[in-house]
C-alpha cells in the first residue's frame, strides 16, 4: 500500500494537507455512515492506517527514507497505531461526541477486531472481545558484514509444535545489529478460532576476520614496521567489496593512528550513503631479532631514536 496514494496527496504534502485529506476521506468512508458496507469498511481501515503513519513525524520519516517494505519489517500493526486515538481525531474532524462504533460489523466484535486485533489507542482495551492470538516467538538470525553491505535473503528453519518449516526472510541492506525482522503469522499456534503469533528475527552480527563494525563505519587493522612508521610508507588496503586502495602512511605515524577511506564503509539503511573505512595503524614489534637487527637498533638507541 502506498500511503500517499491512499490519501490522495503528494509526497511533499504538508501535515495540514495530509490532515485535510484524511478528514475528507473519513467523512466519506466512516463505517457507521455506510450500513456495514464491506468495501467502505476496508477503505476506512486503509486511510486510517495511512494517516496513522503520515501524521507521525518519526514514522513518516522512516517510511519516506526506507520505503514500504523496510517500514513494515520494523513497524508491526500495533506499532503503527500506538498512541493513535481515532475517536479523538474524528471528534476534531467534526463528528461531535460520536465515538467510533464498529459493533455493527463482523458480528459485533467491536473496535479492536475491526482494526485487526492490534489497534489499541490510549484507553483502548488492546484485544477485549477478540479472538485469541498465539504467542510471538523470537529467533536469532546471524548476519554477515557482506549481508549488511548488499542485502541478502536467508532460509530459516522453524521448529514449532513438532513440525519443521523452511521460510525465506529478506535481510535489508544496512540492517543494524539488534533490529528485529517480523514475519507475520509464523509464531506460535493459537487456540481454535484464533490467529497464529508472529515470528521476530533478532539480528546478530557474525564476527569478520578482517573488519570491525562501528555504526556505518568499518575499521581495518594494519600493522607496519617501526622503520615505516618513522619514514612513512605506502600500503595497500582492500575494502569489504574487494576494491584495493593505496594509502599513504605519513612519516612519524604513531600507533593507533587512523587513516580514512571515504565511502567504503556500510550503508546507512536500505538507500542511505555508505560510511567510511578507517585503517587503524599499529606498529609491529618483533619478539625476536637477528643479530644484525639488534645491532642496528642498538645504534639507533645510542643516537636517541
Amino acid at each position: 500500500m502506498d500511503y500517499y496514494e491512499t490519501l490522495g496527496v503528494a509526497k511533499s504534502a504538508s501535515a495540514d494537507e495530509i490532515k485535510k485529506a484524511y478528514r475528507k476521506l473519513a467523512l466519506k468512508y466512516h463505517p457507521d455512515k455506510n450500513n456495514g458496507s464491506k468495501e467502505f469498511e476496508e477503505k476506512f481501515k486503509e486511510i486510517s492506517e495511512a494517516y496513522a503513519v503520515l501524521s507521525d513525524p518519526d514514522k513518516r520519516r522512516h517510511y519516506d527514507t526506507y520505503g514500504s517494505a523496510s517500514f513494515h519489517q520494523h513497524y508491526s500493526r500495533e506499532d503503527i497505531f500506538r498512541n493513535f486515538d481515532i475517536n479523538d481525531i474524528l471528534r476534531q474532524f467534526g463528528f461531535g461526541n460520536q465515538s467510533f462504533n464498529a459493533s455493527s460489523f463482523r458480528g459485533g466484535h467491536g473496535f479492536n477486531t475491526f482494526f485487526g486485533n492490534s489497534f489499541a489507542g490510549p484507553g483502548g482495551c488492546g484485544g477485549c472481545g477478540t479472538s485469541a492470538k498465539g504467542p510471538d516467538i523470537t529467533y536469532q538470525v546471524q548476519v554477515s558484514l557482506e549481508d549488511v553491505l548488499y542485502g541478502a535473503e536467508k532460509q530459516i528453519t522453524l521448529r514449532t509444535n513438532g513440525t519443521t518449516e523452511n521460510v525465506s526472510v529478506k535481510i535489508p541492506r544496512g540492517i543494524e545489529e539488534g533490529k528485529k525482522l517480523r514475519l507475520k503469522g509464523k509464531g506460535g499456534s493459537a487456540p481454535p478460532g484464533g490467529i497464529p503469533g508472529d515470528l521476530y528475527l533478532k539480528v546478530q552480527m557474525e564476527p569478520h576476520p578482517d573488519y570491525e563494525r562501528n555504526g556505518d563505519d568499518l575499521i581495518y587493522h594494519k600493522k607496519i614496521s617501526f622503520s615505516e612508521a618513522c619514514l612513512g610508507a605506502a600500503i595497500e588496503v582492500q575494502s569489504l567489496d574487494g576494491k584495493v586502495f593505496k594509502v599513504a602512511v605519513p612519516s612519524g605515524t604513531n600507533g593507533d593512528a587512523r587513516l580514512r577511506i571515504k565511502g567504503q564503509g556500510l550503508p546507512s539503511g536500505p538507500i542511505g550513503e555508505r560510511g567510511d573505512l578507517y585503517v587503524k595503524i599499529g606498529v609491529h614489534v618483533p619478539k625476536e631479532l637477528t643479530e644484525e637487527q639488534r645491532l642496528a637498533i642498538q645504534s639507533l638507541k645510542e643516537i636517541g631514536l
